[in-house]
């Protein structure tokens, strides 16, 4: 296969932390364990038969609005729980709070950029959360193309996402890869053209990317 001349990073589980460590960061905060949140996120897009997340990473609902939902549902699964820590209806500054950028995939962004590598950020995003994981990622300084699901009006995994990322960075599919945490996004992307990494932790992704752009300096930024 040809070498991609596109590299899309994902953003939660990438370039973030794992989210089960940002889970449970958000328990230390507000007392709700990973578990609880995730059924409470899970029954909220279940109410609307999509799928998890999709309500506000597609701009169905405001974050306001979903975190009002949120709020009954996790009353509802969960009674007696103590809601009074938790800020739900502003609920993404509270979640990215003290959250900083994945420094190995900071270093990988870089390097790439630096050896001729166009780079690019596709996420599953929210509105309102804007502010502040894009304040998270801003070691990587100017992203050559950011797609961001909550402004297109689609998400990963709907082929229509890879389309318009494709489009706007003016490349065929074939030239991208995208590197992500998550496989059913990944087997949708691959679907569309594009090539693919699967992240599991720093090392290996580091290993796969310098076996798909002979870049041998990536091994160097663990």
């Amino acid at each position: 296969m040809a070498q991609p001349s596109m590299i899309w990073f994902d953003f939660g589980g990438v370039l973030s932390p794992p989210l089960e460590r940002i889970y449970e960061a958000y328990e230390v905060k507000t007392g709700i364990t990973p578990s609880q949140l995730k059924a409470a996120i899970k029954g909220v897009a279940d109410e609307l038969s999509m799928p998890t997340m999709a309500p506000v990473e597609i701009g169905a609902l405001t974050e306001p609005e979903w975190g009002t939902r949120l709020a009954r549902v996790l009353a509802a699964q969960n009674p007696g729980i103590d809601l009074s820590r938790a800020r739900l209806r502003t609920f993404g500054e509270q979640w990215f709070d003290g959250v900083v950028a994945n420094p190995v995939m900071v270093r990988a962004y870089l390097h790439l950029q630096e050896n001729g590598f166009r780079t690019g950020v596709l996420s599953n995003n929210v509105v309102e959360w804007g502010p502040y994981w894009k304040a998270i990622i801003a070691p990587v300084g100017e992203v050559d193309v950011l797609i961001d699901s909550s402004d297109v009006g689609c998400r990963k995994p709907d082929a229509e996402i890879f389309e318009i990322a494709a489009k706007a960075a003016g490349v065929a599919p074939a030239d991208c890869l995208l590197i992500d945490d998550v496989e059913e996004n990944l087997v949708a992307a691959r679907a569309q053209g594009w090539q693919t990494v699967l992240f599991r932790d720093d090392e290996q992704t580091l290993a796969d990317l310098r076996s798909v752009t002979g870049l041998a300096g990536l091994s160097g930024l663990l």
